[in-house]
């Protein structure tokens, strides 16, 4: 796979780069394959790096202390993940990233991301604009999670990720919801 190339329409869709620019950028990611169930990122390791989705599904999740598992997002192509605050704080994971598909990301450690925007100063801008989208986003899951019904939740996730439903178990599906594998069911059917 060409790398590079997507790479560059993934960063052009919010800032032009330069030949010249982008060739300062892109010495800065790795890629790196993942198979199904690896962990990108697991809990209490130090988090120093974020990941674009080139290709599969990841999952972040957090666990409360009886371990039982929270999903917090899914990451499908063209999307960043990590454990942000982590990252932020330069702190040790409270989340995992587990790929869900097998998969290829372009790894980013911070210090290179930070070395990159000021070497190409219109990376502020990119980081920025996907920090906004994904603050959004969050903020959107929150409410969600607290306004809507279990139908109103699915159809939500149904019509913004139709993909999600074809390329995941239910089982997971259903716990991202937070619902029985059951109630899911009973959901779809009268969807």
């Amino acid at each position: 796979m060409e790398f590079a190339s997507f790479l560059r329409r993934h960063i052009e869709e919010i800032v032009p780069l330069s030949d010249e620019e982008f060739g300062e950028v892109a010495r800065h990611f790795v890629p790196r394959t993942v198979a199904k169930q690896d962990y990108l990122i697991e809990v209490g390791h130090r988090v120093a790096t974020e990941f674009l989705v080139v290709k599969g599904c990841l999952k972040t999740s957090a666990y409360d202390e009886e371990g039982k598992e929270y999903i917090v997002q899914f990451a499908l192509e063209n999307w960043w993940v990590s454990d942000y605050p982590a990252l932020t704080h330069k702190a040790s994971a409270g989340m995992a990233v587990q790929a869900l598909e097998p998969s290829i990301v372009l790894e980013l450690p911070v210090e290179q991301r930070d070395n990159m925007c000021q070497q190409v100063p219109a990376m502020h801008i990119f980081f920025g604009n996907k920090a906004l989208r994904g603050y959004v986003a969050a903020q959107n899951r929150v409410l969600s999670l607290l306004r809507n019904s279990a139908k109103e939740k699915y159809e939500l996730l149904l019509g913004q990720y139709p993909e999600l439903f074809q390329r995941l178990p239910k089982r997971t599906l259903a716990h991202y919801l937070g619902v029985s594998r059951e109630t899911l069911s009973r959901l779809e059917k009268r969807g």
